[in-house]
């Protein structure tokens, strides 16, 4: 029997789902149309509304409300947007898909990698995309959400299925004042990205200190050269397009300085006394590097201290 083809969804139709009422679940909540946008809820939890504070990079404050709506409501929706934690996305799923369509496309927006490619292979059958932005978005109190720098949102597919969707899941969310594009190559930025978190995220929990702040550091100073060389041996031994590590420190130290104010989300994370997302940024390339048989030892230092810290 021929394997079923899937249906690619029309732009426009049906609602958009999102896992996960974070900063950035509610930057999109906030910036899609209200009368198609639905915040998923925990199983057992019955239909309701948030309404939370949202404020624009440009314009005063701003009262939204957006549905909340248990998976078994939703058996009319096109797409789903997943912006929880990446240690928490499988068990998410694993709660909401089998209330949800067979074929429902997925858009992962979790940081570092490992948690996409577990997605795709966990369930084959939807499509998957991911998705690498630039938007700022926080939420320095629970009841308010803070755009807090106007980016960039690249869409890529990362299983054949999600290829099929790419156009259709872009212009879905190009309804909206956020900047989409589809992108053809997404491992390959999804990896730059990578590079960055490592460079500045493990550093600045560690340091205590915003984005900008690491870069006087002597931890910093100390180990950005080998994390550098690290990485390059890396992506060169998985065939990615990789810089020398000297460019690879130098991109790292442009956002350090663009995004100098801000509080990367694995100090946020430590402040609050939450799990961080360590072992997807620099555990992944820890547990890469080994499986490849390259050396790693600031990656291990880094994701060893950041786990202690965390669980300290």
């Amino acid at each position: 029997m021929p394997a079923p083809r899937h249906q690619a969804l029309s732009p426009g139709e049906g609602s958009i789902l999102i896992l996960g009422a974070g900063a950035m679940g509610r930057l999109w909540a906030a910036s899609l149309p209200t009368d198609t946008t639905r915040l998923l809820a925990r199983p057992g939890q019955p239909a309701d509304t948030d309404t939370f504070r949202f404020q624009p990079v440009d314009g005063p404050e701003q009262l939204r409300t957006v549905s909340v709506r248990p998976a078994a409501e939703a058996s009319q929706a096109e797409l789903l947007l997943v912006t929880t934690k990446a240690h928490q996305t499988l068990d998410a799923l694993a709660e909401q898909l089998p209330l949800l369509p067979p074929t429902l496309p997925i858009v992962l927006f979790q940081n570092g990698l490992g948690s996409q490619q577990a997605v795709a292979e966990t369930w084959p059958a939807h499509p998957v995309l991911a998705a690498v932005t630039t938007e700022g978005a926080n939420r320095p109190e629970p009841d308010l959400t803070v755009h807090a720098g106007l980016g960039q949102t690249w869409i890529g597919a990362i299983n054949p299925a999600g290829q099929r969707h790419l156009d259709a899941v872009t212009q879905r969310l190009a309804h909206s004042p956020l900047r989409v594009q589809p992108e053809a190559d997404i491992q390959s930025r999804l990896w730059r990205k990578l590079v960055v978190n490592a460079g500045i995220n493990p550093f600045t929990a560690l340091l205590d200190c915003r984005n900008g702040d690491i870069l006087a550091q002597p931890l910093y100073q100390h180990h950005i050269d080998g994390l550098c060389q690290e990485l390059s041996a890396l992506m060169a031994a998985e065939g990615l397009a990789t810089d020398p590590p000297a460019h690879l420190r130098a991109t790292i130290e442009q956002v350090a300085r663009a995004t100098a104010r801000n509080i990367s989300s694995m100090r946020a994370d430590v402040m609050q006394g939450r799990r961080t997302e360590i072992d997807y940024i620099n555990g992944y390339v820890t547990r890469r590097s080994r499986a490849l048989g390259l050396p790693c030892p600031v990656n291990a230092m880094l994701t060893e201290k950041v786990r202690n810290l965390a669980n300290g």
